[in-house]
């Protein structure tokens, strides 16, 4: 065996989200998830955030499957951006469970791409993908159809974790299976790219099916409506929801549109059992007895758009919070989302309502296994090598850590990047040179770089807000010909000092107008560049402030 095999993250190293990982071995590749992330606060007007993947782009033609450890959007929200971008021509065959495939199935529709190969495989079921024998390996989440993917060529066996726990009573009744990742282990592992994300927590995940009794708990201490939240693909808490409710004699209602289609297709595939007659439309919530109502909505991040927060700011058509509701939420806030959701929780008191969220009640179990069980990862799998994934660096380097406390040698410890590929040889394993990665700005409509000068005005704007300076000067001698016209929005300052302060910088312009002329300076670019350092200048000192300064000089 003389091949090198190539492991590339592109995504999740480094970071909580957008997890992609591109296997290479004999010039041909498989893709383990494509996933996204949302933006963070200071990524103003930025919609997603997805990998960068120039590298699929140019190897588009290589590429013979993705794998998709589950339907998590940091796990496949990424997957219609790449598709359009590396050409119908060049799309893989596409894997995964069955709830998996529908739910993208459905994503790729509302991209309008209709004609994608699209696969369901079952655990054990092997996958032939070029030079690659890939095994979906049957795991545990907060999600049904989750697997890792036992990927084996020449030189041996990579297992990617995807997300998982060792949930011993999970809702489905179906764990992970042990005994299988025990096999791998006792064949000779040669890599183990596990999850990090609650590895900084000691312990065991507390168990998924442990919530339901909690939330019933919850409700029957409710007088009023009761509204959840939670992640509009945990299935199985879904589920929960309906069974607490169904045990109070209360009715369900379904608020948002991930949660309506997930939680049909939930329902065509078997993993969600409504009652007939138990579901309440969103029209009718208003009119329905509040003291036999539960809403289950989609917010539990406090996203802008979402019912929840749509609700929390009295604009959701169909929903009005009032005295007497509770608000539950589900979730806890993913790393970065922390601020949406605590302005959201704020609203809905102010509203009159009352909030559970986890700290209060055990209402929430995390879907991602906690320290213990990365321990047991590494003790049933035996790798020889390991590349923690999935979490920012301080998850990484604990895990790497946890790794080296449980006896795999130090130098068989990769502690990566996005972009930095792992070259694993019949020998060695080292890290290669780097490869272009990064982020992809999804704006509007537009997929693309959006650059750092365009957030750092957004966030300029957003601060401090937009002085606009218009001159007019002789095409003779460059002197000021009219007085400058000063136009501003977003400056916070006192109505009484508004005519004073344009009326100075009006002098600031004239003066500074007046030394370009005496100096013969008559190119427009470099006169802007003047009167954009001058006013600047003189407004930061007037006002302590840094507002935009948007110079338009006009010969006549």
């Amino acid at each position: 065996m003389s091949g090198t095999l190539r492991v590339l993250p592109l995504g999740g190293l480094g970071e909580i989200g957008k997890n992609m990982t591109v296997l290479e071995y004999e010039g041909r590749l498989v893709v383990v998830d494509m996933g996204l992330m949302f933006p963070t606060p200071d990524q103003l007007g930025i919609d997603l955030v997805l990998p960068d993947f120039t590298y699929l782009r140019e190897r588009a033609a290589d590429i013979d499957a993705v794998f998709l450890t589950h339907g998590h959007e940091d796990h496949v929200g990424a997957l219609p951006f790449v598709l359009r971008e590396i050409g119908e021509e060049n799309t893989p065959d596409i894997y995964g469970g069955a709830l998996t495939v529908a739910m993208v199935r459905s994503k790729l529709d509302e991209h309008r791409l209709r004609d994608v190969p699209l696969y369901e495989v079952a655990p054990g079921e092997v996958v032939e993908a070029g030079p690659f024998s890939v095994e979906p390996v049957k795991m545990a989440h907060s999600i049904p159809d989750s697997f890792a993917y036992a990927v084996t060529c020449e030189l041996g066996t990579t297992l990617v974790t995807g997300d998982y726990k060792f949930d011993q009573t999970p809702v489905d009744g179906e764990p992970a299976d042990v005994a299988r990742l025990a096999e791998l282990g006792r064949e000779g592992l040669l890599l183990l790219c596990g999850d990090s994300t609650n590895v900084d927590r000691p312990g065991i995940a507390l168990s998924e099916s442990s919530v339901g009794p909690h939330l019933e708990e919850a409700f029957a201490r409710c007088d009023g409506r009761i509204i959840v939240t939670c992640f509009a693909s945990n299935i199985h808490r879904v589920q929960q929801v309906v069974d607490a409710a169904q045990a109070l004699g209360r009715k369900v209602s379904l608020i948002g549109r991930s949660m309506r289609k997930n939680t049909n297709i939930g329902q065509r595939l078997g993993h969600i059992h409504i009652p007939e007659g138990m579901l309440v439309s969103a029209k009718e919530v208003e009119d329905f007895p509040d003291h036999k109502l539960v809403v289950i909505s989609t917010g539990s991040q406090g996203e802008p758009l979402s019912a929840l927060r749509r609700m929390a700011h009295g604009d959701h058509p169909n929903v009005s919070l009032h005295d007497g509701d509770t608000v539950i939420f589900s979730a806890t806030p993913i790393p970065g989302n922390e601020r949406a959701v605590n302005e959201t929780i704020d609203r809905i008191y102010q509203l009159g309502a009352d909030v559970i969220t986890p700290r209060d009640a055990p209402i929430h179990a995390t879907g991602h296994g906690q320290a213990e069980e990365l321990k047991l990862m590494i003790n049933l799998t035996n790798p020889q090598y390991v590349l923690p994934v999935h979490g920012d660096h301080k998850r990484i380097r604990m895990h790497a850590e946890l790794a080296e406390s449980l006896g795999v040698e130090p130098r068989n410890i990769f502690r990566g990047e996005n972009g930095l590929p792992l070259e694993i040889t019949e020998l060695t394993a080292r890290f290669a040179e780097p490869e272009q990665a990064g982020m992809i700005f999804v704006d509007g409509m537009e997929v693309g770089d959006v650059s750092d000068v365009a957030l750092r005005d957004r966030r300029m704007l957003s601060a401090d807000g937009i002085f606009i300076v218009v001159a007019t000067i002789s095409e003779q001698d460059g002197r000021s010909v009219a007085p400058p016209e000063i136009i501003f929005r977003g400056v916070p300052f006192a109505d009484d000092a508004d005519d004073v302060l344009v009326e100075e910088i009006r002098e600031a312009v004239e003066q500074s107008l007046e030394r370009s002329a005496e100096e013969e300076i008559r190119e427009i670019d470099l006169l802007q560049s003047h009167l954009h350092d001058d006013v600047a200048k003189f407004v930061y000192d007037r006002m302590r402030r840094r507002p935009m300064v948007l110079p338009v000089v006009v010969e006549v």
